[in-house]
């Protein structure tokens, strides 16, 4: 088992406070950073929550 899947495993139901986290971490970031790393920040933030499936725009619909 991944270190992603037992992330994933770790998270299930609490998808949105990940994200925010994952945002928060983004703007510690470009804070510290004065933004000039603001575009791969942001790259990263998506692609992290697109893995741990809380990004709201590529949600799946449910399994029947």
């Amino acid at each position: 088992m991944s270190a992603m899947d037992k992330l994933k495993r770790m998270l299930k139901g609490h998808e949105e406070q990940a994200g925010q986290g994952i945002d928060k971490a983004g703007d510690f970031v470009d804070e510290k950073t004065q933004g000039k790393y603001r575009s791969p920040v942001d790259t990263a933030q998506e692609k992290l929550k697109e893995q741990l499936g809380n990004d709201r725009g590529q949600e799946e619909p449910p399994q029947k």
